[in-house]
């Protein structure tokens, strides 16, 4: 038994060794000049990208036997207990729309943004699991999205928040990659899109308060409080970021994944306020609170932001934490209401108008 368990042992690291050279899911490397670029960066410290005041993510033995009893011992409700349905988009309705700015969220921090005649896409990961394969993670609450991703029209612009599976998904890139203009990462994501078949002329790799405009558009990288890391030793080696969209009339927050910080103050001193904030608000937890808010939080920082509106987001398709799923979306609500920010909560394919007031929150949730 003994020679059989050592054997299996050395299987599963050969086998994982393998997998991770050989897998693309991993993506490439950096060039000299790229590495030499990052080193300038004032977000990059001894060969990594950090966090400002030095914030980490701190899982000592006692914190990581404290997250295994949720595994041993779940809470009730970590995933919806039928298939999550979805509101339907039509492919012609999308490609030819020409109206106002309006989004349509496809669950956790996916969305299409329809404005100024050109279609966007931030955090586009359409997979079935966030994981480097199925095995490996849960998959979606919902079987469908609301369009067939080959049905989607000429994206002109990518924005990506940083390197997790369940942000940045080697397949969906592939449906999407030869329908898109151009993608916008923080630093050291470009060699994965490289590798994956994406010309450089088509990646653009920005650091925090970096800008740049897109036609009529700017496109604004801006702090996070996070990490990132797709393998066992990559950790760092990537930067993580929040973006701004803004036209002439209409100014959004996308905040990507992070912990509570002074950098949503900061962020909307110089740019807000915001018409529209999109903020992350679910797969939390007390033991990793550093980078990824608690929803009390996720409210307060769209008051630091200046926020007009939020809508809670990184929640609603996958179980990446142990809170109940609907926790969020409860939590937030409550607590954006006793601050005074409205909150709207539109089912998964429903179109948001930012030129409304109307919210969405029609407790859509509780009947899964």
């Amino acid at each position: 038994m003994g020679w059989f368990l050592l054997g299996l042992v050395v299987f599963i690291t050969i086998a994982t060794v393998l997998f991770m050279y050989i897998s693309p899911q991993f993506g490439g490397s950096p060039t000299k000049a790229e590495k030499e670029r990052y080193a300038r960066s004032e977000n990059y410290t001894d060969g990594v990208f950090v966090n400002r005041n030095n914030v980490q993510m701190e899982m000592g033995i006692g914190k990581m036997f404290k997250g295994l009893k949720g595994y041993f011992g779940p809470t009730p409700n970590t995933q919806p207990d039928k298939d999550v349905a979805v509101q339907k988009i039509d492919s012609v309705t999308i490609a030819d729309y020409e109206g106002p700015t309006r989004m349509i969220w496809f669950g956790h921090s996916a969305f299409l943004l329809q404005i100024n005649g050109k279609n966007l896409l931030l955090d586009p990961m359409f997979g079935k699991v966030p994981a480097p394969h199925p095995w490996l993670g849960n998959n979606r609450f919902s079987t469908e999205l609301p369009i067939e991703i080959e049905k989607l029209p000429k994206i002109d612009a990518v924005l990506f928040s940083h390197d997790h599976y369940d942000h940045l998904d080697y397949e969906s890139i592939q449906l999407i990659k030869d329908k898109v203009g151009v993608f916008y990462v923080p630093l050291g994501v470009g060699p994965y899109l490289r590798d994956w078949g994406i010309a450089d002329k088509k990646i653009m790799e920005l650091d925090w308060w970096e800008q740049t405009p897109f036609q009529d558009l700017k496109f604004v990288c801006t702090p996070a409080q996070h990490f990132s890391g797709r393998g066992f030793r990559d950790r760092g080696k990537t930067l993580w970021s929040s973006w701004i969209i803004a036209s002439e009339t209409e100014n959004i927050f996308f905040s990507g994944d992070s912990g509570y910080g002074d950098h949503f103050k900061e962020i909307g001193k110089k740019y807000g306020p915001f018409d529209f904030a999109m903020m992350e608000c679910g797969q939390y937890n007390e033991l990793w609170k550093e980078i990824h808010m608690m929803p009390e939080e996720t409210a307060q920082a769209g008051v630091d932001v200046g926020a007009k509106k939020i809508m809670p987001i990184h929640w609603g398709a996958f179980k990446l934490a142990m809170h109940p799923w609907t926790e969020p979306v409860e939590r937030v609500t409550q607590k954006a209401a006793e601050l005074g920010v409205p909150v709207t909560v539109p089912e998964i394919g429903e179109a948001i108008y930012l030129n409304t007031e109307q919210l969405s929150k029609n407790d859509w949730w509780s009947k899964f």
